[in-house]
């Protein structure tokens, strides 16, 4: 698959297949997140890979539309330096948790992205050090209803290219 017909084609799966990744699936999702551009090369971001049905329930639970996190195969939790300081750095996760998904795609494994509010919560469950934070996490696995990884776009489901860009000024 191109990038051009993964960025046109990729939706968020919610429902996941009760299946294993290979470590070898996994290993590529993560590597796609390591290789992401950064600003200024500073790669400031860890990740911690679940896979644990026991600590995908837990997180499942730490954020409003974070349900699907429970029937995940994998969760990568993207964990950054304070989310609060430099803009960069909740950029720079969110290209690394791009990278992650369209890397998934095209391996056939769908992926959706949830918001984490439960920050002390995820803490505790994760046990990662006070000077990192925890605000994204991507939810993997074999989508429930395959189809859905190779079925195009419904149409008018996007803003048209006119009526979002302004050229030169607004």
């Amino acid at each position: 698959m191109n990038v051009s017909d993964a960025i046109r084609l990729k939706r968020a799966i919610r429902k996941f297949q009760d299946r294993l990744l290979p470590d070898d699936v996994i290993r590529d999702i993560l590597n796609a997140g390591r290789r992401s551009q950064s600003s200024k090369n500073n790669q400031a971001w860890q990740f911690i890979a679940i896979t644990d049905k026991t600590i995908l329930k837990a997180l499942s639970q730490c954020g409003e539309w974070a349900g699907h996190i429970a029937g995940a195969a994998l969760c990568v939790a993207i964990l950054t330096p304070d989310p609060d300081g430099k803009f960069q750095i909740m950029f720079d996760a969110g290209q690394a948790a791009a990278f992650m998904q369209l890397a998934a795609w095209e391996l056939g494994v769908g992926s959706c992205p949830a918001s984490l509010y439960e920050f002390e919560k995820t803490r505790a469950i994760l046990g990662f050090p006070s000077e990192w934070h925890l605000r994204i996490a991507l939810s993997f696995g074999y989508a429930l209803e395959e189809e859905k990884l190779s079925t195009p776009p419904k149409k008018g489901g996007r803003i048209s290219l006119d009526e979002l860009v302004h050229w030169e000024k607004w």
